[in-house]
């Protein structure tokens, strides 16, 4: 009997520990965010349009001392990276996934509470591929991290902020030129970009399209 007691109160109690996991907030549809990046000691900072109603989302990244380069993505799959100097340069790819979708950190795995940047935050992993480090009070992102290493801090963020449409246009030379590239599993060796590791898209990109 008392075996039998002491085994309901332990089904309890990590029932009642499951219950009370936090989870993290859904992404707003759309926001303004901007992000302090450290990968190995290379620093750079990204302007990040999110735009789930319109299914578009925008990278501006400025690596430090150095250019500018523009990740434009849209929910169909279609990517273009390029820059706006007179080298006009410009690649697309197509993927089989479009952007992430709100709720991309859903299933994400509970790890505890930690104090990052200042900030008292919930973590959560998810397929031991990114740690995403939540505000306990706000419920905003603060930090991210992948398992490379590259490190994703958030200095901003801007809910409901939506970019000018006609800022959404890429320019017209990643139309025109026959070379550009266009094979998405090379994508990324011409330019390593955004606030994602370029294969978070194919690692999750498939499940949050469902």
């Amino acid at each position: 009997m008392a075996s039998s007691l002491t085994y309901a109160l332990f089904l309890l109690l990590v029932a009642s520990a499951a219950a009370e996991s936090p989870t993290p907030a859904a992404w707003p549809l759309q926001f303004h965010s901007l992000l302090y990046v450290n990968y190995s000691g290379s620093l750079s900072m990204i302007d990040l349009w999110y735009d789930w109603t319109n299914g578009r989302n925008f990278n501006i990244v400025q690596d430090q001392l150095g250019s500018i380069l523009y990740d434009l993505e849209w929910n169909n799959g279609t990517s273009f990276f390029y820059s706006l100097d007179s080298a006009k340069k410009c690649s697309s790819a197509q993927l089989e996934v479009g952007i992430l979708r709100p709720n991309w950190l859903d299933g994400a795995e509970y790890l505890g509470q930690e104090t990052v940047d200042g900030f008292l935050c919930n973590v959560w992993q998810k397929v031991q591929f990114i740690w995403y480090y939540e505000d306990v009070v706000t419920n905003r992102p603060v930090h991210w991290e992948f398992y490379t290493g590259r490190s994703i801090h958030v200095m901003t963020f801007d809910v409901g902020a939506v970019l000018e449409d006609e800022k959404w246009q890429a320019p017209v030379y990643c139309f025109e030129k026959k070379d550009a590239q266009t094979d998405p599993r090379s994508e990324y060796k011409v330019v390593d970009v955004g606030f994602l590791e370029p294969q978070l898209k194919g690692i999750l990109g498939g499940t949050m399209q469902l």
